[in-house]
Parts: C-alpha cells; sequence; structure tokens
C-alpha cells in the first residue's frame, strides 16, 4: 500500500460554532499509549506510521470470534477545537455482508445486540508519581521504559537525575473508554491530542474476506474528514472458552456505595438495583474475556450458607449472556467459568474454630450444589489471603487435608491459597492451587516446583496480578504491551489461570486516603504521602491503577463525575488483557498444528518469563538485576499475531506485514 501524506482536518465555523483549528489524525492499536499532550503526528508525519496505519488509512486483520481495536488519534496544534464528533459504524464485505450497529443512548450501550462496532471517548489521567508496588527501583530497567531514568550499567540511575527526568513525568495517561454517546460533542484544548478507541467484536457468522468501512469526522454537525477502515477477516474462529482463563475480583461494597450511595443495602428494590448493576459488571467482562467472583455479600446470604446466591444462576447457565438479557459476543450462552468460596479467607474469618466434622459438611453442601446446578463451573475454598507464617501454613494443610479426606462429595471442593509454589508444595502439600504472585528463587527451583504442580492432576498451576520484569503489570503507566505480554508468559510456563485481586477499588482503605475519585486520580493503593524529588508523589505501596479495572457509571460520591449509568465503563487495561487472552488463543491455536513453530516464536517473543529470570544472589534471593526481554513496541506483538494466524491458516507470513502492507492476507481470508 502506497504511503500518502499525514491527513489533516480543517475544521471551520458552522452556524456560529466556536472557531476550531486544523486537527491531524492518525492512528495506532492503542498498545502505544499517547499521552494528552503529545503532537506526534503534527511534529513528524512519518514517525507514526505503524502496523495498522500506513498514512492514509487503518489496516486490521481478524479471525471470527475475535475483537480488534484501534485507537483514533486526533491532534489539535495551536488551536483549540471544539464541537467535534465522530462516527463509524458500519463495514461492507463480500456479497455485500455487513458488520453494522445501531445506535445507543444512556443505559442502551450495555445492550450489545447488534452493536459488533462500539466506539469510546478516552480519559486520561495524571501520573503524579512511579508506582512502588509492581516493580521495585534499585534497578531502573524494571520501570517502565517512558518512566525511566537515565541509567547506565546494571540499571543503575544516572547521578543527579530525578523525577523530571523521567520522560513521561506528570503526563496524562489514556485509560477511561467511556461510550462516545456520551461525550458527543467533544472538545480538544489546544496542542493536545485526544483518543477515539473502537472495538470491532467479528461474529462467528461472518464471511471471510476483506471488509470496507469508513470513520467520518464532523465539526459542528458538518462532515469534514473521512478515514478509511480495511478489515481482513481471516478463516477460522477463536473459541469461546478462552484458553488462558481468568479469575478477577467484583467488589461489593464499592460498587454498591458508588452506584446507591450505601455499602450494604436492605431496601428490596435497592438491592435488586445492585444485582442489576453487578450482572452489567459480569457482561462487559464476558465481552473482554474476563470470568469474574466476587464476596457473594447479599442479604440471603447470612448465616451459614452452602449454595452461591440467586444472583448467580443465570450467571452460571449462561442465560445473562444471551439476547434475551442484552448480551452478544464472545461466548454467548456459556456461563462464568469460576467461583470462589469464602473470597479472601472468609472461612479462616468467620469460621476460627472450624472442626473436621463442620469443614465436611460445609463442603458436601457446596459440592452437591454445584454438581447439580454448574457442573461446567471451576469452583474452589479460598482458604487465606498471603499468610506464610508457619501457623497459618499449618491451618492451610489441616483444612486441605481435610477436604482431600472427605468421605463424600465435598472432597471436589479444591482448597486455594495465594501462596508461593515451593512454599506450598514444602509446607502445604494437601493444597490443590497454590497460586504464585512473585518469584523469590532460583529459576531452577522453582522450575521445579512448577513442574511438580503440573505433573500432579490434583493440583493447578496459578498466578496472580503481575510484577516487573517477570511479566507485565495492571499499572496504568505500564507500557501497553504488558498485558499482552503477560498472556504470552503465561502460555510459556503453562500457567492455567491468571488471578487479579480487584476492579472496584474505589475506597482504598488499606492506604487510609478513602475514596478515591477515579475519573481525576491514577493513584489508586498505598499512601500518597509526599513529594519525592526521584519518585514524584510516594509513599507505601504507592499505586497507580492498581484494583481499579472497571470505572463506575453511576457516582454518587464524586457527582459531578458520574454518567448516570446503571453499569459500568471499561478501561483500556481490561482491553488489553482482552488483547493479551485472545493472543493466548491464538497460540493454542497454532501450538496444535505446528508444535515447533509456534515454541520458536514464543522463544523470540518471550526469551524470559516470570521464574526463569532467577535471583542475582541465591543467598538473598529478594532481588534481580536484569532488563526486561520482551519487546515494548506493538508492531513487533501485531507481528507475531500475524505469524500465528500464518501458522493456523497454512499459509506463509509475508514481511511485508512490518511495513502496513496487508495485502499477503489476500489468499488467507479467501
Amino acid at each position: 500500500m502506497k504511503r500518502t501524506a499525514l491527513m489533516t482536518l480543517a475544521l471551520f465555523v458552522v452556524s456560529g460554532s466556536i472557531a476550531t483549528a486544523d486537527l491531524v489524525l492518525w492512528a495506532n492499536t492503542g498498545e502505544d499509549k499517547v499521552t494528552q499532550g503529545e503532537l506526534r503526528a503534527t511534529t513528524d508525519p512519518a514517525a507514526v506510521h505503524n502496523s495498522i496505519w500506513d498514512g492514509s488509512g487503518i489496516h486490521l486483520f481478524g479471525a471470527r470470534n475475535e475483537t480488534v481495536s484501534f485507537c483514533l488519534i486526533l491532534e489539535s496544534s495551536g488551536q483549540a477545537a471544539s464541537d467535534i464528533a465522530v462516527s463509524f459504524d458500519t463495514l461492507t464485505g463480500p456479497g455485500g455482508a455487513t458488520l453494522h450497529s445501531q445506535p445507543a443512548s444512556g443505559n442502551g450501550v450495555f445492550n450489545y445486540v447488534d452493536r459488533p462496532i462500539e466506539l469510546f471517548y478516552v480519559r486520561y489521567l495524571q501520573i503524579r508519581g512511579v508506582g512502588r508496588l509492581v516493580y521495585e527501583h534499585y534497578d531502573e530497567r524494571h520501570v517502565p521504559e517512558r518512566l525511566r531514568r537515565p541509567w547506565s550499567g546494571n540499571g543503575i540511575a544516572n547521578p543527579g537525575t530525578g523525577w523530571f527526568d523521567r520522560p513521561d513525568h506528570d503526563r496524562y495517561y489514556p485509560d477511561i473508554a467511556v461510550p462516545l454517546e456520551l461525550e458527543t460533542p467533544f472538545a480538544i484544548a489546544a496542542d493536545q491530542s485526544q483518543c477515539i478507541w473502537v472495538d470491532l467484536f467479528i461474529p462467528k457468522a461472518t464471511a471471510a474476506g476483506a471488509f470496507q468501512g469508513t470513520v467520518t469526522v464532523s465539526a459542528a454537525g458538518q462532515p469534514t474528514q473521512t478515514v478509511p477502515v480495511s478489515l481482513d477477516v481471516l478463516a477460522f474462529e477463536l473459541p469461546d472458552d478462552p484458553s488462558l482463563t481468568t479469575m478477577l475480583v467484583l467488589g461489593y461494597e464499592d460498587v454498591n456505595k458508588r452506584y446507591a450511595g450505601i455499602q450494604y443495602p436492605t431496601d428490596p428494590a435497592v438491592v435488586e438495583q445492585m444485582h442489576q448493576v453487578r450482572d452489567k459488571h459480569f457482561q462487559l467482562a464476558h465481552r473482554h474475556r474476563i470470568s469474574l467472583i466476587d464476596a457473594d455479600t447479599v442479604p440471603e446470604r447470612d448465616g451459614d450458607p452452602t449454595h452461591p446466591s440467586s444472583e448467580w444462576i443465570s450467571r452460571f447457565d449462561g442465560s445473562l449472556f444471551t439476547a434475551a438479557n442484552g448480551y452478544a459476543g464472545p461466548g454467548e450462552g456459556m456461563g462464568n467459568n469460576v467461583y470462589s468460596v469464602g473470597l479472601y479467607g472468609f472461612w479462616w474469618s468467620q469460621y476460627p474454630n472450624m472442626t473436621q466434622a463442620q469443614m465436611w459438611a460445609r463442603s458436601d453442601g457446596w459440592a452437591s450444589w454445584f454438581a447439580a446446578n454448574a457442573p461446567q463451573a471451576d469452583y474452589h475454598l479460598y482458604i487465606v489471603d498471603e499468610l506464610e507464617d508457619p501457623a497459618a501454613l499449618a491451618k492451610i494443610e489441616l483444612w486441605s487435608g481435610w477436604l482431600n479426606a472427605n468421605p463424600g462429595p465435598g472432597s471436589a471442593l479444591q482448597s486455594f491459597a495465594t501462596l508461593g509454589y515451593i512454599t506450598g508444595l514444602a509446607n502445604t502439600p494437601s493444597l490443590h492451587i497454590p497460586c504464585s504472585g512473585n518469584t523469590t528463587a532460583t529459576a531452577a527451583e522453582m522450575q521445579a516446583a512448577a513442574d511438580a504442580i503440573l505433573a500432579d492432576p490434583a493440583k493447578r498451576l496459578w498466578a496472580y496480578n503481575g510484577i516487573r520484569p517477570n511479566w507485565g503489570t495492571f499499572a496504568t503507566e505500564d507500557d501497553g504491551v504488558a498485558l499482552r505480554l503477560g498472556a504470552w508468559a503465561f502460555h510459556k510456563k503453562r500457567v492455567e489461570r491468571w488471578f487479579a485481586w480487584e476492579s472496584t477499588y474505589y475506597n482504598n482503605f488499606q492506604g487510609g486516603t478513602g475514596e478515591t475519585d477515579v475519573f481525576n486520580s491514577a493513584f489508586t493503593f498505598g499512601t500518597d504521602d509526599l513529594f519525592d524529588p526521584v519518585f514524584g508523589r510516594t509513599g507505601w505501596n504507592y499505586s497507580n491503577g492498581d484494583g481499579v479495572l472497571f470505572y463506575p457509571g453511576t457516582d454518587t460520591v464524586y457527582p459531578q463525575e458520574s454518567y448516570g449509568l446503571s453499569g459500568p465503563i471499561a478501561s483500556l487495561r481490561l482491553k488489553h488483557w482482552r488483547r493479551g487472552i485472545q493472543d493466548a488463543d491464538y497460540l493454542a491455536l497454532a501450538e496444535a498444528i505446528d508444535p515447533a513453530a509456534t515454541q520458536a516464536l514464543v522463544a523470540s517473543m518471550v526469551p524470559k518469563a516470570m521464574w526463569e529470570y532467577g535471583v542475582t544472589n541465591p543467598a538473598d534471593p529478594t532481588y534481580v538485576i536484569t532488563d526486561i526481554s520482551w519487546s515494548v513496541d506493538p508492531d513487533d506483538w501485531e507481528t507475531a499475531r500475524a505469524q500465528l494466524a500464518g501458522i493456523i491458516t497454512g499459509e506463509l507470513f509475508s514481511d511485508s506485514f512490518e511495513s502496513g502492507d496487508l495485502s499477503h492476507w489476500s489468499a488467507v481470508v479467501q
């Protein structure tokens, strides 16, 4: 495809509208996080060419049952632009086949039927300090690339450098994906850029072949520029059941507080309202191939329950994820695939003196219910969270042993604890799922523990959250490919499920800072005590975005930010995570066809992952001096996805993909 001059959009005064400026348009996959103050295309048009943007149009490819995305970036140089609208609702393909979205408004944005194309107005959050929880700072290479101080040698920061030497200090990062219907028309301040995010779901029934469409940008109601979009639909489909499963916590009190103004509602109407709000979270997560768990704390759960609450029925039987309930997308009719009994160790605190007989009776009740009502669900007892002292380990082993020895159906209830693999094997051999969040041993020791878990049919290899340099994190300021990389790392190390600790952590009770204005604060976890000349804003475990992957559609705590929706607003990190989960499906499909080629590609993209970094000093296995092993360039990852598609379809990969020429897919899509 011939590269042409960068598009500019000359806006003008219409019907007395405010004077606007020349907008410069370009696009990327959204994993290159363009901060709000960047005018990259204005400064250097050639520098923004990438795997989906050739200077004149947007070029995408994807399988059936896959969601592909792009970020259309509008730059306003010199003057402000106002009264702007963006529209894109149709792609036309072989034989006149179309992908078309019906218009939506208000809570209609949660009805996904006949809406395969969704547009989002992206809001930005300022990075006022570098995170302290998910990466250390003794080696600058552990820090995301755009927030590293200048360094040399083993990641040692250059003398005299500090916060203001970090390239992205105090910049505004994109993260809040507000349905565009709620922000149209919009304005762009002078010398700022604005991302309009587009999700494009390819239904299973879509004909393979080339689809064409047009993004239209308007000013004051008048179309002023168009951007062509091409989509090559490949002749295979992704599975409904993800190859890499997930487990993401949905809060209870925080969601109630934001939407209803009360943590523990008792009024039946409010209780039902919040049930519906939670269901919208489950549907949005399902659209992103992510499985939720929650504390399942509603009035009917008081006492000593041995079954989920009734609101879980439609989540398990899949009826919540059908057109009758406004759902369309991946996993239609398929139930949520995981449930956590006693989230975060509720039984641990609720029943501190539980006997074996009580454990057997309770586990029998739970296992019998699941066998009768949700046999496909992956359920477990969450014994305790992040306790590894000798007394806790002894109790974990005792409870796990009781479950295993249960002569009744309760032996099917698996035991789970957030616990290191080596510690779990050595001290809690009866535990089914030791879920690790870090590595504090040599690579050989960790691999031996992982191999032992994988070899034991009674055990499961799970991991949680993310920590650099081992794999990507959920931090707002992490590289855009972080969660994509994490999925490749989990595939490489055969980790079955990726657990993320929270999605609606709106009240930072652990840091003592109270209710967070999540629409205006990237800081969500830890403490924000002071300005440090090296770290910027900082404090104990200071973190950006940690625990927040959904934004509240209604906010009674900060009503000035409320959109009045009965459901959540997604973060871009949720969408980046979906991209990684879909990549894992590509990897599984390709590996079934050509294991050697797939594994070679994984090794090239992720030379080291998770515990493969090891530790620098085995006598003090708390640190590792190393750079990350993977590329942070989204184009490299798109090239790898194209190579996987080539393995799956039997077509040879063409290097022309790297130049933005997707014509090599002409044979693949036939």
